[in-house]
């Protein structure tokens, strides 16, 4: 597919390849969801972002209960480093389609892999595993013309749907697809943590491998696509 420069187009005009990012985007928004919750169920902290675990750790430090900050600070230093994993293998903040994605999407699926291998509610690897698969992911946020895409928390998801409700009130002409990829993103990661509950509920832990192999299988096929 065409790399197109948002400038090309007019702010209301719904790209062509906005379909691709509006499925791309909300799948890997329910994977990010559903990888949380399952964390969540079995550290009682999430992995899909940081300003909890900072939180924690700034009252923990506070109180010295370093048995509590051990697992905060695996989250801190897996997310930071899953980043900076893939600031080194994408290298562009402007979404712009290639294989690069691709091998980030395998190499996520890998460390969920090994996260997977863990299987223990004690192991600070497996968190700090899956805290860098999520930080790995939430590294790909890409510029789509002038949204900034999110996948692993939803903080900034909220924050812009609330701006877009407010310019409609306004009644300031915006594009509505902008606002329902939004809305879209916000969906995926809700229903991905309603399944990761569910799953957790019947598999426990194990239902890791199924995230795992989700990632590995559409970072592989992403990759194989992007070839043509």
């Amino acid at each position: 597919m065409p790399y197109l420069d948002q400038k090309a187009f007019h702010e209301h005009d719904v790209p062509t390849a906005a379909r691709w990012v509006f499925l791309g985007g909300t799948t890997l928004a329910f994977l990010a969801g559903y990888v949380n919750v399952l964390m969540l169920g079995v550290y009682h902290v999430p992995v899909s972002h940081t300003t909890g675990a900072v939180s924690e750790f700034s009252r923990y430090l506070l109180a010295m209960e370093w048995t509590v900050l051990a697992p905060l600070v695996m989250i801190l230093l897996g997310f930071v480093s899953g980043a900076a994993l893939s600031g080194l293998i994408i290298g562009r903040s402007l979404f712009r389609e290639g294989r690069r994605y691709g091998s980030a999407l395998v190499l996520q699926g890998g460390l969920l892999s090994l996260a997977a291998l863990m299987a223990q509610p004690d192991s600070l690897l497996a968190l700090a595993l899956a805290a860098v698969a999520c930080g790995l992911q939430n590294g790909m946020a890409a510029s789509y013309r002038g949204l900034t895409l999110r996948t692993t928390h939803t903080t900034g998801l909220i924050t812009d749907i609330g701006v877009f409700i407010g310019h409609l009130l306004r009644h300031r002409d915006i594009a509505l697809w902008k606002l329902g990829l939004l809305v879209s993103l916000l969906s995926g990661f809700v229903t991905g943590g309603i399944v990761g509950a569910l799953a957790y509920q019947y598999l426990g832990f194990t239902a890791l491998w199924l995230a795992a192999a989700i990632h590995l299988a559409l970072g592989a096929a992403y990759w194989w696509w992007q070839q043509d």
